[in-house]
Parts: structure tokens; sequence; C-alpha cells
């Protein structure tokens, strides 16, 4: 370990960007390095075992026998939150105990993937600088950098001060129901930090690396458009009216000439209608009939509304209700919505946060890092905890091909992750709440 280190401050000092690293600072570089190997066989055992949402045990399995493991031998004190009540598996919580001075950390990722037992994707495999494997960047990865930094403190001895909470959920893919119930232990560990690190992957794009500081909502809505049923040749007299169809397309419609805005989606992701029209209790399938010469009952709508801020989504959601009461005659509609993610604005709190990851890049000698425009990236569960503490999501590796065959994460990338999680952490330890 001492030639390591020696090797890595020498070669540090070469590079007049990274003079301000400590000595701590670069031992911690050194430990990552010289754990890589450990590091990658760590995500490789993560990745052959199936922890799909739905496999129950599998996810409990992989955060209890795999994981705990490791943070216990970092200290920390861990709980698996079970989730019956949702019909999930479980939240692992770990909590390390500092000595109270610093900023209390929160880091979250999630042990569940997309991938089910069924699934024919399965297994691990490195290809050069590329991993693949179900699950490697999406979130496995991001365990593992979380893993290895946290290793990286505790060799330095940045570690013991530190107070920090890891909340790995199980259910990130398909939360539970109902949410606020699947959330609360996420919750209660947000309004308990001072600052949360969420580690899904990293922004990468043109060789450039980008900072996460805001993340839009994912949330849905559901449109019943109603008309007089009768003989199609009566259509648009004052006796039959409009139709449910031409409603809920006249409703559609003006959202799409009215309300497109930065930052401010509502896809339509399914509709449907005729006489009758049903939506299933999972709201994913409509069945509908109907004749050419019947003017259709019902009609029938659903999908999503992703907004940047709580303001932006609360006058989307004012504006089209007003679209909504604006009937064609003869005509009714409603217009309700689902709560799932809320947005991940970005607060001045955030941008704090990446302009101390800059700092760290640049005593590393890496470029600064641009945010990262939020309508690219999806929500994840770092929206749950940023209306109660200074957030930075993307903290995980460099990855692609997310929810699909050939899911890979950038070898390499773990590495300098852990190097940028556990300097920072290092850090925030010792400014004062």
């Amino acid at each position: 370990m001492i030639r390591i280190l020696l090797g890595t401050l020498a070669l540090l000092s070469a590079t007049p960007a990274a003079a301000q690293l400590s000595k701590p600072e670069a031992e911690m570089v050194a430990t990552v390095d010289a754990e890589a190997e450990r590091t990658i066989a760590f995500l490789e055992d993560m990745v052959e075992h199936n922890s799909g949402t739905l496999n129950l045990p599998g996810v409990k399995q992989l955060g209890v026998e795999i994981i705990q493991p490791e943070l216990v031998n970092l200290g920390f004190k861990v709980d698996w939150i079970d989730q019956a009540a949702v019909a999930r598996s479980g939240h692992l919580v770990a909590t390390h105990k500092g000595n109270g001075r610093g900023k209390h950390m929160l880091l979250i990722a999630h042990l569940d993937t997309v991938f089910e037992p069924a699934s024919p994707f399965r297994g691990f495999k490195r290809e050069g600088d590329k991993a693949i494997g179900p699950g490697v960047v999406d979130d496995k990865g991001g365990i593992a950098v979380i893993l290895a930094a946290l290793r990286a403190m505790q060799a330095a001895g940045t570690l013991k001060n530190a107070d920090i909470m890891v909340v790995l959920t199980g259910d990130e893919e398909k939360t539970g129901d109902p949410i606020p119930t699947a959330r609360k232990d996420l919750i209660e560990a947000g309004k308990w930090a001072d600052v949360a690190l969420e580690f899904e992957n990293l922004a990468r794009e043109d060789g450039k690396d980008y900072g996460t500081v805001a993340r839009r909502s994912a949330n849905n809505w559901t449109l019943t458009a109603t008309g007089k049923t009768g003989h199609g040749g009566g259509i648009f007299t004052p006796g039959q009216g409009y139709g449910a169809i031409y409603e809920i397309s006249r409703i559609l419609n003006g959202w799409r000439s009215e309300l497109i805005e930065e930052n401010l989606t509502f896809n339509v992701g399914v509709i449907g209608g005729g006489t009758p029209a049903t939506i299933d209790g999972d709201g994913v399938k409509i069945e509908a009939s109907g004749k050419t010469n019947v003017i259709p009952a019902t009609a029938i709508a659903r999908g999503d509304l992703r907004s940047l801020t709580p303001e932006q989504d609360a006058a989307a959601r004012a504006k089209m209700q007003a679209i909504v009461a604006q009937h064609l005659p003869g005509t009714g509609a409603t217009l309700t919505f689902q709560d799932n993610t809320p947005p991940m604005a970005p607060t001045a709190g955030n941008r704090a946060l990446l302009a101390r990851l800059n700092s760290v890049n640049r005593d590393i000698g890496l470029p600064a890092m641009a945010e990262y425009p939020p309508a690219k990236r999806g929500a994840a569960d770092s929206s749950f905890v940023a209306a109660y503490s200074d957030t930075l999501a993307g903290m995980g590796p460099v990855g692609g091909t997310l929810h699909a065959e050939g899911e890979w994460l950038d070898v390499p990338s773990l590495a300098i992750q852990a190097k940028r999680a556990a300097i920072l952490m290092s850090r925030l330890a010792r400014e004062k709440r």
C-alpha cells in the first residue's frame, strides 16, 4: 500500500491541477485503484444474482446476504425494512454514526432491476473496458461505486467521523403501492440528511461528464370523455352532440397547442373509444368496440406528465383542467392525476453541491462538469428526498442500453466515480451542519 501511495502521490504532484489533494485524499485515490479488481468482482457477483423487482426473495437475498456484510465490515448498522405491505421485498438501510459535526449524508441506490427471473438476459461478461449484464449499471454499478468509495474512506481514516446513511430501495423500477408507504423510509432519511447523493448512472455525452442537479417528475393522468350515443347520422346535431371521441380529441389537441413549454411533457400512452370503452385496473389496456353508424359513448386516454418544478406541475394541471372544462355540445369529460415521482428541481443547494464536486474534479485533474439537461434524464428515487436535502444525482458509473438486453457499463468509470464520491464525502464530513 505504501508503494502504491507513493507512486500515486508522485503522479499527482506532476499534475498542477491535482496539487490540492490532501494526504488522505491521495490515499483514497490509491485505494480505489488498488481495489479495482475487487470492485469488479463484487459487481459480477451482484449481477449474477437475479433481483428483478418482483423476485421478492432475490431482492432480499442480494441485500441481506451479499451487500449487508460489506456494510457491516465498514462499521454500519444495517436494517432490512420489509415491504410486504406494498407487495414488494424491502429496503436495505445502513447507518454509520460519525462525530455529529459534519454534514449528514444520504447515499441512494436500488437493489432491483427490470429483469425478472424469466428474462433470457442473464449473466455477467467482460468485453475489454465494457461489462455487460442485467442491472450492471442500473443500479448494481452504483452500489459498487458506493462500496468502493466507503472502503477508500475507511482506509484513509475519513470514514470514522462521517455521518452517513445508505438507503438501497428494493422497488425503484416498479414502486410498490401506495407510494407514500413504499417511500416512507426514504423520505424520512431525506429529512435527516443535509446532503443526498444518488448513484444512478453518470450522464456522459460526446466524451464529457455532466452533473445532474435536476430530474423531472413522472406522474400519470387519465382522461375520460363521454357523449350521447345514438345513430351516427345524427352527430353534430343539437340533440346528439359531438360524441366522446371528438371531445377527447379536442382536449388532447388543446393541450398540444396551449401547454407545450420547456421541460414539460404530457405523453399519451394509450387511447381508445367506442360504445362501450373500458380501461383495466393497471391503466394499460383499453377495450373498445363500436360501429361506424353509432356515436361513441365513451373515450379514454392515459399518459404521463413530467415537469421540472412543483410550480410548473401545478400550473400545467390547472391549464389541462381548464381545457377539459370547455366541452363540446352534448359531451362531458373528467381528468384525474396519479402522483408517482415528484420533480427534483434545480435548486441553489443542488448547484452548490455540483460546485463542490467540480472542486474535486479540479483537484484530481478532471474537467469541470456542466449541468445535464433535466429533460434527458428519467425519474429516480432522488426526487423523493430533493424537497428536504440538497441533492446531486448521477453519481454512479457510465453505461448504456438501460432496461434492455445488452445493458453495459464502462469499467474505468467505476474507479473515477468512486474517487469523486470518496473525496466529496470526506470533505462534506468536515463541513459544519
